[in-house]
């Protein structure tokens, strides 16, 4: 792929441990050579998900999802597949290398977590000791929010005074001009001259969960945009994997199993030293599903979305809606996240409000937070009158909407018979209308096709026909994960008259990919297919089998079931030629009725030596 080089991601591949990984998230137990686990991804009591040890690959034969170890990580963390390298890279302590040769080694970093290191250190330095103006000025600031005293040391809190005084001391420590541009702490002018990325903000440093500083955010000290800035994305720094504060929070979270996310800087630490330690915060971003994920690692029982009383907060509250999915209803058992939500009174932010009220009255405020699910209704209900019958229509229509994603789930079956005794109206008749509502999913292309075609042969094929285009997933799935055996049978496949457009699609993937790389391996094959055909993984990895059954046997097996098969089609189209084409001389009836027969003797021979059976 662009970006990481083939080689980098095999080493990867090579050095990551698909068990493990699943081990991490949910018990997993050993049956024969495979092992098996209840699928992370959906709500089952009696394990369905496969991890064969030998191909790194892993199927759910729950709900068809399937994949690679890069797949695996996708999935569970929502991630990109660039990201899961790079994951999975760290984890296993592998230097790769990124677009245009540029290094993103172990070494590196450690050579760019020491820029930022120094980097801290020095806007420390200008804090607690600078003479300028400026610098008092970010010390009045800091006074004024109550984070003077001991803050700015416990949190390394800093100045940044500009005017090249950072690349002066950079340089003169022995950091070079690529390094200080790769930490994003300098900026490269006109003709190539350095300049400090940072000027007259008062700092914020930006740790990792270990604690090792990794960027810096600030906020420019009097007027001047934009506000608050952010370093950009850098080999140590990615916004969606990081929150702010959670190096200092982690013991609370894991201690309490409650996250409060909030989205400034000053209100993580604000809480923290009013007694509150277990808050978080975005950098810049709207939460995200991989913020979400990454908080769940710690905070085992709730997450608590508190919200600025002001529009921009109210704007925030909205956009978390698009969060509700099924894995916040009892059905998705172990995996459930509770996501909860709370709006500040009186235009406060968190800061603002211990401050005034104290960290008992906002502890007192996340105790009583609601479910996001019934947050969102009453946000919703809020803009109508409920006391005439058009608003009460127009509310239950905005209310069932936040309700769609889960619209078959119990929990939302409940929540729409309280909404008919909100808005005074027949429980069955808001359960009828929640059942009419459509969720809010979005596919691409390939997978909107491939749903379209599963409808229409659930509907339309007769037994046969499905029983065929099983033959076919069948022996696509096998000559994946059994790569070796692929190109064997190269010249049967293209020769194979498909039934179903997916399975030829996929059998295309599989012999482009051996055709260019012959010593592919099943989890590179399922790779390929995966970035070509989205739900290409689920497909390929379908196919088990017992130890004692032989892939060879199997493979053969279904390459002269589906030769038969085509053979047999071929006879019946010719037999409605003879019986309803009144163009046709005798000549050519002679001709077809021979090579008919030529090809039911065909047929008989390959089905008396085609003894082998499922």
């Amino acid at each position: 792929m662009a970006g990481i080089s083939d080689e980098d991601i095999q080493k990867v591949r090579e050095a990551s441990d698909l068990v493990a990984l699943f081990g991490e998230r949910v018990p997993v137990r050993q049956r024969g050579r495979d092992f098996w686990c209840c699928c992370p991804f959906h709500n089952e009591k009696t394990p369905s998900c496969k991890i064969d040890p030998s191909t790194q690959l892993w199927h759910c034969f729950g709900c068809g999802e399937g994949g690679d170890v890069f797949g695996f990580v996708m999935k569970i963390d929502d991630v990109s597949f660039p990201d899961a390298v790079r994951m999975l890279a760290d984890r296993a302590h592998i230097d790769i290398k990124e677009a245009g040769g540029r290094g993103v080694s172990n070494s590196r970093k450690a050579r760019l977590r020491e820029v930022c290191a120094t980097t801290r250190d020095f806007y420390h330095s200008q804090l607690m000791r600078g003479k300028s103006s400026e610098a008092a000025a970010a010390r009045e600031y800091l006074g004024g929010r109550d984070l003077g005293g001991a803050v700015p040391k416990k949190w390394q809190l800093g100045f940044a005074p500009g005017r090249m005084s950072l690349v002066r001391h950079l340089s003169s420590a022995g950091f070079n001009a690529e390094e200080m541009i790769a930490a994003n702490v300098a900026l490269s002018g006109d003709g190539g001259k350095l300049r400090d990325r940072f000027f007259n903000r008062v700092m914020f440093p930006i740790n990792d969960p270990q604690g090792e500083c990794i960027a810096f955010g600030g906020r420019v000290i009097g007027s001047g945009e934009p506000k608050y800035l952010n370093s950009q994305e850098t080999p140590l720094f990615h916004k969606s994997n990081v929150l702010y504060g959670l190096d200092k929070a982690k013991s609370a979270l894991t201690s309490t199993g409650i996250a409060i996310i909030v989205e400034g800087y000053t209100d993580v630490i604000a809480l923290h030293e009013s007694g509150i330690e277990n808050a978080v915060a975005t950098l810049g971003t709207a939460l995200t599903l991989q913020h979400i994920r990454l908080i769940s690692r710690y905070a085992s029982k709730r997450i608590v979305y508190l919200f600025d009383g002001d529009a921009a907060g109210q704007r925030a509250a909205d956009r978390a809606l698009e969060f509700i999915d099924n894995s916040m209803t009892p059905e998705a058992g172990k995996t459930r996240i509770e996501l909860c939500a709370v709006t500040l009174p009186d235009d406060l932010d968190p800061a603002d409000f211990v401050a005034q009220r104290g960290g008992d009255a906002l502890r007192a405020l996340v105790n009583d937070a609601k479910p996001l699910l019934s947050y969102g209704i009453e946000r919703r209900l809020a803009r109508y009158d409920l006391s005439s019958a058009e608003g009460r229509t127009r509310a239950l229509s905005d209310a069932l909407s936040v309700l769609a994603p889960i619209k078959t789930s119990l929990l939302a079956t409940d929540y729409a018979v309280q909404l008919s005794g909100r808005l005074q109206m027949r429980e069955q008749d808001v359960v009828d209308a929640l059942a009419l509502v459509s969720p809010p999913r979005k596919y691409d292309n390939d997978e909107q096709a491939e749903r379209q075609t599963r409808r229409t042969s659930h509907i339309t094929l007769s037994e046969s026909e499905k029983s065929r285009r099983k033959f076919e997933r069948r022996l696509v799935s096998l000559l994946a994960q059994n790569p070796h055996m692929a190109l064997e049978h190269a010249d049967a496949l293209a020769q194979t008259q498909w039934h179903d457009q997916a399975n030829e699609k996929l059998a295309g993937i599989v012999l482009d990919t051996l055709e260019k790389k012959p010593d592919a391996t099943a989890a590179q094959i399922v790779a390929a297919a995966s970035e070509i055909a989205p739900r290409a993984a689920g497909a390929l990895t379908s196919t088990s089998f017992s130890e004692n059954e032989n892939p060879q046997h199997a493979i053969s097996f279904l390459v002269e079931e589906l030769e038969i098969g085509d053979i047999e089609s071929t006879l019946a189209s010719m037999n409605s030629q003879l019986k309803s084409d009144p163009s046709l001389t005798p000549e050519d009836r002679e001709l077809i009725f021979t090579a008919m027969v030529d090809l039911q003797k065909t047929v008989n021979a390959k089905r008396a030596a085609h003894k082998m059976s499922f």
